[in-house]
């Protein structure tokens, strides 16, 4: 968890109007953090999302952000012209670290990161919770050269479950469907540089989870983003269910990498 200090202002384009904010994590470190706010013109439930993107990112060690919900105080609010303009309320919103120096994936330099076969876990996640987003902005990925390197992070899961505004009858629809997204950088990662051992740990990592962990991912959620009690239990419903398709899910993707990749030595 964050506790915002300074509004920093707006970043980005995004259709949740990201902004910036200092803040201090719970080892009082300061950060500079991405916040979408609960009052994002796509709701709540894109924090919902993010929140979900978080906790499985930590469990599948994803290459995300660290992030999770931050505070922000009546008194930040109320310095800020902008942020009381707007109407922000004092409370829970999200924030995920930002990341200083990244610059979008490109087919120029996607080949020079050192953690591609991280990929297959994002793609896994993506494919299992039905986020078409990741190449269809092609914002949403990034690249950072670093002390080992160049290294691609996977942000943004406003569009978890296809959109921000999921209901409860979209969910038991897309409980049993997958639409393949291989777009831009997956197609290049699938062709070129992925095989199907590359996803074999992100799949015993999903298996792996038991029906309490899922428990735990949504009641971690603050109440005033999911106030529905069957909507909370329709999204542990459906958690629990795509797990069981996980297998599946892997197969629909390795099924799309050239035979001729399926076995060879990738950089």
């Amino acid at each position: 968890m964050y506790r915002a200090i300074e509004y920093l202002g707006p970043v980005g384009l995004g259709a949740t109007s990201p902004q910036l904010f200092r803040a201090e994590n719970n080892h009082s470190e300061s950060k500079i953090c991405v916040v979408k706010l609960s009052t994002n013109r796509l709701g709540a439930k894109v924090l919902v999302n993010e929140l979900l993107a978080v906790r499985f990112g930590q469990w599948l060690d994803l290459c995300f952000p660290p992030g999770g919900p931050i505070e922000i105080s009546g008194e930040v609010v109320a310095n800020s012209k902008r942020l009381t303009a707007a109407g922000v309320p004092p409370g829970w919103h999200f924030g995920c670290e930002y990341l200083k120096g990244a610059g979008y994936v490109t087919k120029y330099n996607l080949h020079r990161a050192t953690n591609k076969e991280q990929m297959a876990g994002v793609m896994l996640f993506d494919h299992l919770f039905h986020n078409p987003d990741r190449t269809k902005n092609r914002k949403n990925l990034l690249i950072r050269r670093e002390k080992n390197g160049y290294k691609l992070y996977a942000i943004d899961n406003s569009h978890l479950f296809r959109r921000g505004k999921w209901t409860i009858e979209m969910l038991k629809e897309m409980t049993d469907n997958i639409t393949l997204n291989h777009r831009r950088s997956y197609g290049v990662l699938l062709k070129y540089y992925l095989k199907p051992t590359h996803f074999f740990k992100y799949v015993q990592a999903v298996k792996n989870i038991p029906d309490t962990g899922f428990s735990e991912f949504v009641d971690t959620i603050p109440e005033v983003w999911l106030p529905d009690p069957g909507e909370r239990q329709a999204l542990l419903e459906f958690l629990i269910a795509r797990r069981g398709k996980v297998e599946w899910v892997m197969r629909q993707l390795t099924d799309l990498i050239p035979n001729i990749n399926r076995s060879a030595n990738t950089n």
